[in-house]
This record gives C-alpha cells, sequence and structure tokens, in this order.
C-alpha cells in the first residue's frame, strides 16, 4: 500500500506544481514582471514546490533525514540526470549571465550549507538566514531583469507568455482565475506530500531502509518530475536557456528555500547525520562545482557531456542503495570520494577549462 501511498503523491505533486507554475507565471506577467526573472524565479521556483511541501511536511513529523535527503538528492538528480539527459535530446546553449553569477552563486551555497551542516544540524537562525538569501536573489534577479536584451525577453515571453488579456472586465475575471488556479495547485500540493511522505516513510520502514535513502532517491526523483518535464520540454522545442535556467534556479531555491523553510518549521532545526555531511552533500557539491566548466566549455552542453551526466548519476545510485544494502561488494563512501567522485570532477573542470580555452583562442585569433 505505500508503493499506492507515494505513487499518488507523485501524481499530486506534478499536476499540482503545474497548476501553480501556470498560474503564478501568468499573474507575473500580468503585472508586467520581466519573463527571464519568471523563468529563472517563478517557474524554476515553482516547479520545485514539491520539494519545499515534502520537506516541510517531513520537518513537521520529525523526519529531518527525508527533508534534508529530499533536497540533497533532488540538487544531484537535477544537475546529472536532468541537465544530462536534456543534453542527449539537444545540445544546451547557456546564458553568459548564468555562467557569471547564478552558478557560482550555487556552488558558494553549497559550500555554505556543508558548513552549516558540518556542526551536526542547520537550527532557525540558519535557516532564516537562509530564506533571507532567496529573498535577496529575487530581488537582484528582478532589478538585473530590467538590463535584458529584447532576444531573452522573446524568448522567455514565448515559453509563459499568457493568452489575450481584456482591459477592463476581462482583466478582473482573468485574475481571480490565475489567483484560483495557483490556490488549487498550493492545495493539491500540500495533500500530493503529505501522502508521498507517509508512503516513503511506510515504505523505509516495511523494508529495513534508511528514510536518507529514500529521500536521497525514491523522493527526490519523485518532487524532481516537474524540473524533468520543463527542462526535457524545453530541450526538445529547443528553448536555448529555459532547460539550464530552470535547473540552476530549482538548485538555488531548494538549497535556500526550501533547507531554509524546513529548518523554521523544525522546532530544533534540522539535525544532519554523519553520512550527509561525508557524504552526500560534498557529492552535490562537486556535482555543482562540475557543472561551470562543462558550461563554460563552448557555452554549451554537449552531447556527450550530458551522458557522462546521466552515467554518473547511475554510478551515485548504485552506490547509496549498495551501502544501504550491506552489499557484500559495497564500496566505503570516503573511497568513492577520494578515489572517484574527486578525480572525475578533476578531470571533467579540465576538459571544460581546455576547451573554453581553446575556443577563446579561436574568437581573438
Amino acid at each position: 500500500m505505500n508503493w499506492v501511498w507515494m505513487a499518488i503523491g507523485i501524481v499530486l505533486l506534478v499536476v499540482g506544481a503545474e497548476l501553480l507554475v501556470r498560474g503564478a507565471s501568468q499573474l507575473a506577467l500580468l503585472f508586467k514582471i520581466s519573463p527571464l526573472v519568471i523563468g529563472l524565479t517563478v517557474v524554476a521556483f515553482g516547479t520545485s514546490a514539491p520539494e519545499l511541501a515534502v520537506s516541510v511536511a517531513s520537518a513537521l513529523k520529525g523526519d529531518a533525514s527525508i527533508a534534508i535527503g529530499n533536497v540533497v538528492g533532488s540538487n544531484i538528480f537535477n544537475v546529472l540526470f536532468i541537465l544530462g539527459i536534456s543534453a542527449v535530446i539537444v545540445p544546451l546553449s547557456v546564458m553568459q549571465q548564468l555562467i557569471r553569477f547564478d552558478v557560482p552563486l550555487m556552488i558558494a551555497i553549497s559550500v555554505l550549507v556543508w558548513w552549516m551542516a558540518s556542526s551536526g544540524g542547520i537550527d532557525r537562525g540558519e535557516g532564516s538566514f537562509l530564506v533571507f538569501g532567496l529573498v535577496s536573489y529575487t530581488v537582484w534577479s528582478i532589478r538585473q531583469s530590467r538590463k535584458e536584451s529584447a532576444e531573452v525577453q522573446a524568448e522567455y515571453a514565448q515559453e509563459y507568455s499568457p493568452t489575450s488579456v481584456p482591459e477592463k472586465q476581462g482583466k478582473t475575471v482573468f485574475l481571480l482565475t490565475r489567483v484560483l488556479l495557483v490556490l488549487i495547485g498550493l492545495g493539491i500540493l500540500i495533500a500530493g506530500s503529505q501522502l508521498l511522505v507517509v508512503g516513503a516513510v511506510g515504505l523505509a520502514t516495511s523494508f529495513g531502509i534508511s528514510s536518507a535513502v529514500i529521500g536521497l532517491t525514491i523522493v527526490a526523483a519523485g518532487t524532481s518530475l516537474p524540473e524533468v518535464a520543463t527542462s526535457v520540454i524545453a530541450a526538445w522545442k529547443g528553448e536555448k536557456d529555459i532547460a539550464v535556467g530552470n535547473v540552476i534556479g530549482s538548485n538555488l531555491f531548494n538549497l535556500l528555500g526550501v533547507l531554509g523553510c524546513a529548518s523554521l518549521v523544525s522546532p530544533a532545526g534540522l539535525p544532519v547525520s554523519s553520512g550527509f555531511i561525508g557524504f552526500d552533500i560534498p557529492v552535490m557539491l562537486l556535482v555543482a562545482i562540475v557543472c561551470l566548466p562543462i558550461l563554460i566549455s563552448g557555452w554549451e552542453i554537449s552531447r556527450w557531456e550530458g551522458a557522462v551526466l546521466v552515467t554518473c548519476y547511475i554510478a551515485y545510485t548504485t552506490v547509496v542503495v549498495m551501502v544501504e544494502t550491506d552489499h557484500p561488494s559495497a564500496p566505503l563512501p570516503r573511497n568513492v570520494l577520494v578515489y572517484g567522485a574527486v578525480p572525475l570532477a578533476a578531470l571533467l573542470s579540465a576538459i571544460g577549462i581546455g576547451q573554453w580555452r581553446i575556443a577563446s583562442n579561436r574568437k581573438t585569433g
């Protein structure tokens, strides 16, 4: 029965996120908010609403492992699997703004979260700081949007623009229906998150699997389905930056908004286990770091780079499951980091930087 609850919960999360994203993005455009800001904040944050709902619900129930595992697992899944599979479909070109600001910010926040967690937990004060960071990032994005080119605005407007709105009575009706759409989406999200958490905890208990592993794998992948749909469809349609911007924006929201809010609603903050501190969060940080050189190599993610990212996600998930099930061949997480993940991250970074230098020399030559 736990599988049934989880399946129903995931479906509700996807439906609720879709309603929330469409309603919120159309409201934003109605009030003349920049299309790029909608793409990197409203849409990206909206697709991360399932992570917020599940992590907050888990924190309220006292299951910090699912709350943290959901965030860490989702961030790893977003970069390795979603960007990877999207790039395999169509090589993804990247805006310079993402490389100059958003991706470095994602790396910096990942380091900050690791430092906060290293004390054994993320308390309410640190959670408040993370939420404040999300507000600051959103304000910065709105100000930065004034400098957007007409081409960028047209790209996002085409993807997320609302239908034509009458100027008089019809505008009020449009506004009310979109507000109702957002409220219905939020309600469905809350219901879906409750079912998913109940099913995940029950599944972990029945199979003797830790809540942390369930959060890192099944829950993380399930709550990331809206990001999968958004990025894959955007890649298929040839939209340049939506696939990448959605992932980077969602990761920032997960780190700042989801972890921050979950820490605030938990009576004693979020305790973080040694497994997260010693393995999963460092992997999340390495994934964020590798993202930068891959993006600057030719200002795109090529198909072969996408295939490498997907392979890395499969390898990571395999290691997590083997360690949890005490498989005889299970490697030690520390060895995986020292002899596997770190060297691979260094190799990919070197290749990406090398390709970027070659491309730069050709332009200046």
